[in-house]
């Protein structure tokens, strides 16, 4: 068992306290943004094997059956398939979706076949494998997740009162749900700037007075406006429009599958996915936008939120169910005095204590946790928890 060394990644949209609250160290005033456990060669957690530092990425290329087990390497190759974040926005995030196996392995073979450098900022394929992505709420989380209903859209976007969405409102009412929204976000993101940013201006206002009032959609618009003064003129502001809001309690998560637009717009939270960075982004960002890719990716098919709750098994582990191997989320909520609960040595664990102070134990020894540490278990190694907190526990589904 080996305590984690993790990095914390300084993204513009962090919270300046959120993080360094959880891990009870002083604010540098500088976002703070994602801490991450696990093996992505962007910022490997690090361990200490008797010999000093060491990246836990080295330490299971050095050995990969030994540490992540005969299974997982047969499945997912001889690397972690998972990465495990606390992730603390304090403003939106981009808007985005994220490509199937397939579309993933197609699209990275393609940049590599026209020669695409792998740092180019237009490149939207940085390896061959999907992203999946789950995240559970810490403190309270808003965020977007999948398209409205087109007719909700449409009535929503409607009593903005605005000319410039008319059309939108339009399209919405009269054509199937998959080429309504299709269209709607075509035009959306292929409009005239100058035209945009006059129709943003004008729907950010209307928001911030809907949202001011009461009514079933005031929540909804409330956020869309504050999107909008984070990105001022830019079209995701109104892409965001056509997406479900929702806010996640504590405890409470979102699974997000490929081709379902999403972002986070504000909150503490456990964040886990398959060891991926492909993204396609829709707006609320610099960064590059490829709308032709986008669209290919993109599942155009209305959906409410699936809020998750966990659910508890005999042991008293609280599984976050999904549907795929990559990656299992659980927590585990102990009470002093309580039996130890058991760790199934099936596949590699990161386990992450976040409230209270708790204790692994194994074969070799124990391994004392507090607030906002975490630690690496190998496959194989029996190991049970025992103390007075909340553990998050990330292993893979094989």
């Amino acid at each position: 068992m080996d305590r984690l060394v993790n990095t914390v990644r300084p993204y513009a949209w962090g919270s300046t306290t959120a993080i360094p609250e959880l891990l009870g160290v002083r604010p540098t005033g500088e976002p703070q943004a994602e801490m991450w456990m696990g093996a992505h060669p962007g910022a490997p957690s690090r361990v200490d094997r008797g010999a000093g530092s060491v990246a836990l990425s080295e330490v299971i290329a050095a050995d990969p059956e030994g540490e992540l087990g005969a299974a997982a390497v047969r499945l997912f190759g001889p690397r972690l398939p998972f990465l495990l974040k606390v992730l603390a926005a304090a403003s939106p995030l981009s808007l985005q979706v994220h490509p199937d196996l397939a579309q993933a392995k197609e699209g990275f073979a393609d940049e590599e076949e026209r020669g695409v450098p792998a740092d180019a900022p237009h490149r939207n394929y940085k390896d061959a494998n999907h992203k999946p992505e789950l995240i559970c709420a810490l403190t309270p989380f808003n965020g977007l997740c999948g398209f409205r209903d087109p007719d909700e859209a449409a009535e929503l976007l409607a009593a903005l009162d605005v000319d410039s969405l008319k059309p939108y409102v339009d399209i919405l009412h009269a054509h199937p749900e998959s080429h309504a929204l299709r269209e709607v976000l075509t035009a959306v993101l292929t409009a005239d700037p100058e035209a945009m940013t006059e129709t943003v201006r004008q729907a950010t206002a209307a928001a911030e007075r809907l949202g001011a009032q009461d009514g079933p959609y005031a929540p909804a618009y409330a956020a869309y406006a504050s999107i909008a003064r984070h990105y001022p003129g830019d079209p995701g502001a109104i892409a965001a429009m056509l997406l479900n809001f929702v806010t996640l309690q504590p405890g409470e998560a979102l699974y997000l599958g490929a081709g379902v637009p999403h972002a986070y717009l504000d909150g503490l939270g456990v964040e886990i996915m398959a060891n991926s960075d492909n993204v396609l982004r829709c707006g609320l960002t610099p960064k590059h936008v490829d709308v032709p890719e986008l669209l290919r990716v993109v599942r155009f098919e209305s959906a409410a939120p699936g809020v998750l709750r966990p659910e508890a098994d005999s042991s008293g582990e609280e599984l976050y169910t999904t549907p795929i191997d990559e990656f299992r989320l659980s927590r585990h909520v102990l009470a002093d005095g309580a039996a130890p609960s058991p760790l199934p040595a099936t596949g590699p664990q990161i386990l992450l204590c976040a409230s209270g102070e708790v204790s692994l134990r194994g074969a070799d020894g124990e391994l004392p946790l507090k607030r906002g540490e975490s630690a690496f278990v190998p496959a194989g190694e029996e190991a049970t928890l025992s103390g007075d907190g909340t553990v998050f526990r990330a292993t893979v589904t094989a």
